[in-house]
């Protein structure tokens, strides 16, 4: 019992590495707001969840944020961290607990839509409430600086309205298609060898 639950401490570590290792190798996409960031730190987080359940996989976020805090710092006065804390748990949390009564690949595909639809609902409300205007308190900008910004990377961005359909909720869209995918396609190869681990 001891043995079982360090492994699964350690896997937890593990995990929680890889996904702040991702978290490094951010970048932007073509025509999305600039500061908006692309990255994997999802299917770590994820992959725990689903194999470890809902508990494991918050701890996963949070220790990833840590890691992510003691090697880099933050230079958003910890409000990027508290949205990725909050994005992240808005999507590993309800798709795992939907995973967990359905552990088949229909229930995957249900859990990460599900999980996707939550993370973006968060994704909006975090930008216009918390993210959008820290740096329009910090830098002393407006939110027509804020719409420019985006207006230049994509001409269609001309409101905040267009702001959210056109920037924040297609970004998570994609992101969170192309984490999803990922986590699908591989999910299934390394969940047993994860589980022998543990066990």
């Amino acid at each position: 019992m001891k043995s079982e639950k360090t492994r699964k401490l350690v896997l937890i570590a593990v995990l929680s590495a890889l996904s702040a290792v991702l978290m490094v190798f951010r970048f932007p996409l073509p025509f999305m707001p600039p500061f908006l960031s692309f990255d994997f730190a999802g299917i770590p987080e994820l992959i725990g969840a689903f194999t470890l359940g809902p508990i494991a996989g918050i701890f996963i976020i949070v220790v990833r944020i840590i890691l992510q805090l003691a090697l880099a710092g933050t230079n958003s006065m910890f409000t990027g961290e508290l949205q990725s804390l909050m994005l992240s748990i808005a999507l590993v949390l309800p798709a795992s607990l939907v995973y967990q009564r359905n552990n088949t690949k229909q229930g995957a595909v249900k859990a990460m839509v599900i999980g996707t639809f939550m993370n973006v609902i968060v994704a909006v409300f975090t930008n216009l409430v918390i993210i959008i205007p820290f740096y329009i308190s910090l830098y002393g900008m407006d939110m027509g600086m804020i719409i420019e910004m985006s207006r230049a990377v994509n001409p269609y961005v001309d409101s905040t309205l267009k702001l959210v359909l056109l920037g924040i909720v297609p970004f998570n869209l994609i992101k969170n298609a192309i984490v999803c995918l990922i986590t699908f396609v591989i999910y299934k190869k390394i969940s047993p060898i994860i589980k022998r681990y543990t066990k």
